[in-house]
């Protein structure tokens, strides 16, 4: 590999020194294939797929933007019943800040709570009456709606950030909107640069809050991507891959947090998501038009589900621990969980099945792989101006990818500049760069995760690499990157709010070949 350059040096010096600066505070109290842990396979509606945090900016402000995904593997042509959110569970996207980000307690909690109304039970179309031409009109028999509250677990206090109303799933011709040319007969539309081009649906979506708060909650095509087959398969990767999320939706929750909500943007925060349900859950038959059943929102909850980085529960943590980790908070991943990121079997097993005995992958002392998942919080420099967004790709004549954009990150060149001031992470007062007012930190994983972001190459360059020293990383990257042999999404993203791709026509989708 060709000589690091001197800002991705100082990239990986940063983020490496920043997550195991965290590492050394005293404990107190290989991909997303969204099939983390046994148990929570069989609950598809709590199930999470990916966790997203980015630093954005819009008419001169900046902002947090978190995002969610659950209920994985959505066939977009099913019926007459659709895949949709529970009003049974509670879906919360969790920040930590100053100390509780170095033992990965939630600071503040993003709760959404949704409803399901009927216009009518008496007619086996559950979702569609007709051609929909606006979100929530006659023709959108099932419609919910949700409401965000936030919580700060420091002092119980609770506020009502606002609610909306979830657009339909793209079923094709009852929505003709999400597709190219508003024609139910052709595909999703692919991503576009500005909120002005967004289809009609996911527009009226987006829901907009005092003090900046943006919100929205519905279907999208499921922006992760890699060949899970293979890799699950022995390890036996083959190039071209096949994207196996290729052609399937999931259910997205995004919200855009103004930096002043967060205390300003000269820090780090972490961000991680669970899933609950209530301990009893009652429900009832409906009788003409109706609300679906749920449990009260008073009612105890018991966690089921929990994601942070991608790779970790699932590339990491054996099996017996596995349900565990989903029932648990990142206060407890140093002293049950960090022996899995410090002793990675997965390093072991590229070792012996792809390296056929060769030392590829150092599978012991990995200080820098627990610096990075202990704990399991998605951490994020606010500090930087906005980061690199991914488009349709880099030759895409409307909506290319962001110049500087890698789809590697930090090991594809894509750095941003980090003000120095106030920033928590410098060691014993050293300045990371030769520039004394600036930081160099990575554009994407793991400093922070952007839709685009190739999750699975840049976590086996880690394994294969040495990034203990974080001034003198050796980097170790023989396939060039290319791992999995998937190296895109199916479907562009768009680089306006909420970014995740116009989910898959039901009529026409783009299933992996």
């Amino acid at each position: 590999m060709k000589a690091l350059s001197a800002q991705l040096k100082r990239g990986l010096a940063f983020v490496l020194a920043a997550t195991m600066t965290l590492l050394s505070v005293p404990f107190d109290a290989l991909a997303s294939s969204h099939m983390d842990a046994p148990l929570i396979t069989r609950d598809p509606s709590a199930n999470t797929t990916d966790v997203y945090a980015f630093v954005t900016e819009a008419d001169g402000q900046k902002y947090l933007t978190v995002a969610l995904g659950v209920y994985p593997h959505q066939n977009p042509g099913i019926g007459p019943n659709k895949y949709n959110f529970d009003e049974n569970v509670r879906y919360e996207i969790h920040i930590a800040r100053g100390n509780d980000l170095t033992i990965g307690y939630p600071t503040m909690t993003y709760r959404f709570e949704f409803d399901t109304d009927f216009k009518s039970t008496k007619t086996i179309l559950q979702s569609y009456l007709g051609v929909i031409q606006d979100v929530g009109d006659a023709n959108q028999n099932l419609t919910q709606s949700y409401t965000i509250t936030r919580l700060n677990n420091r002092t119980g206090s609770r506020l009502t950030i606002g609610g909306g109303l979830v657009p339909p799933n793209n079923q094709g011709i009852a929505t003709p909107f999400y597709n190219e040319g508003d024609n139910g007969e052709n595909p999703a539309r692919k991503g576009v640069a500005t909120e002005a081009e967004l289809d009609k649906y996911t527009k009226q979506g987006i829901f907009k809050f005092r003090n900046g708060y943006w919100a929205f909650a519905g279907q999208r095509d499921d922006g992760f991507y890699a060949d899970v087959q293979s890799i699950f398969d022995l390890l036996q990767l083959r190039n071209p891959g096949k994207d196996a999320q290729g052609g399937f939706n999931v259910h997205l929750m995004a919200l855009r947090i103004p930096m002043s909500e967060l205390g300003g943007d000269q820090q780090t925060v972490g961000v991680f998501a669970t899933t609950s349900r209530p301990v009893a859950a009652v429900s009832r038959a409906l009788d003409g038009g109706g609300r679906a059943e749920r449990t009260s929102r008073n009612a105890q909850y018991v966690q089921v589900a929990r994601q942070g980085n991608p790779l970790f529960n699932e590339g990491l943590v054996a099996l017996a621990d596995k349900d565990l980790y989903s029932r648990t908070l990142p206060t407890v991943d140093r002293l049950l969980f960090k022996r899995y990121a410090e002793n990675p079997e997965l390093a072991t097993l590229i070792n012996l099945i792809i390296g056929k005995g060769a030392t590829l992958a150092i599978d012991k002392d990995r200080a820098d792989i627990a610096a990075i998942f202990i704990p399991d919080v998605i951490k994020v420099d606010l500090s930087t101006s906005r980061t690199r967004l991914a488009g349709n790709g880099k030759t895409d004549a409307k909506n290319p990818d962001d110049a500087g954009f890698s789809r590697l990150g930090i090991f594809g060149g894509d750095v941003l500049e980090s003000p120095a001031a106030g920033h928590p992470f410098r060691l014993s007062g050293k300045v990371l760069g030769a520039d004394a007012n600036k930081f160099y930190v990575p554009g994407g994983w793991p400093n922070g995760r952007r839709f685009g972001d190739d999750v699975v190459d840049i976590a086996i360059i880690a394994l294969l690499s040495d990034l203990r020293d974080g001034n003198n990383p050796k980097i170790s990257d023989p396939f060039m990157g290319n791992y999995d042999g998937v190296t895109g999404n199916d479907q562009g993203f768009n680089k306006t709010f909420p970014y995740e791709p116009t989910p898959q026509n039901g009529r026409v989708p783009n299933f992996a070949k």
